[in-house]
């Protein structure tokens, strides 16, 4: 499996790109800024980009998605109850001293549990909301995806419209500490950690 991370844009996302080795064919996951380099890299490794998603749609997440989908014409995914907060994205960059371009209309929706196909790979989609209403994690094998839900030493903040601690925190509880503890887990900032560590050392927990 091709698994490649990109700090992208002013507020340092992890950006993902992962991908079948065998089919070459991959996603991304938010797209937020410096689509150009994550672009050449796809392109120099052969890659075929069939989603991009975005775990949840603050704008330094999916700034990118304008540009990303043009470039690659994969599809948008997003969660349902997301979509108010991809509407009004690039209004709320504009409040915080950022321009993005509004981002296209998701292609389909995701929910809780679904099962993507990317080549051999399958990419189970778990709903996290707490940080953001549609905030989603993607499982690949051991590794997670957790988006700003759960960071190595920290939670995705709660004080953005829509967020809730309560919530989120029993989504990190009820979704993502019954996972294998030897589970990695790779945030939307910050380094990776594993959930073993998450659960014993994370201070919020």
């Amino acid at each position: 499996m091709i698994f490649k991370r990109f700090v992208v844009g002013a507020l340092e996302v992890n950006c993902y790109v992962i991908a079948d080795e065998e089919t070459k064919e991959g996603i991304i996951i938010d797209p937020g800024d410096n689509v150009d380099e994550i672009y050449n890299y796809i392109s120099k490794n052969g890659i075929i980009i069939k989603y991009i998603i975005n775990t949840h749609c603050h704008f330094d997440h999916c700034g990118g998605n304008k540009k990303m989908k043009n470039l690659t014409n994969a599809e948008l995914l997003i969660h349902e109850m997301e979509k108010p907060v991809l509407e009004r994205m690039d209004t709320s960059a504009q409040i915080w001293g950022f321009y993005v371009d509004k981002s296209p209309e998701p292609d389909r929706y995701l929910k809780d549990g679904d099962i993507l196909k990317v080549g051999n790979i399958n990419i189970e989609v778990i709903h996290t909301p707490g940080h953001s209403p549609g905030g989603i994690c993607l499982k690949i094998n051991n590794k997670v995806i957790t988006g700003d839900t759960l960071f190595a030493g920290g939670i995705g903040r709660t004080d953005f419209p829509g967020g809730d601690y309560d919530t989120l925190m029993k989504s990190i509880r009820e979704k993502l500490f019954t996972l294998p503890e030897d589970t990695e887990i790779y945030p939307g900032h910050g380094p990776s950690s594993t959930i073993r560590n998450e659960k014993y050392f994370n201070p919020f927990f």
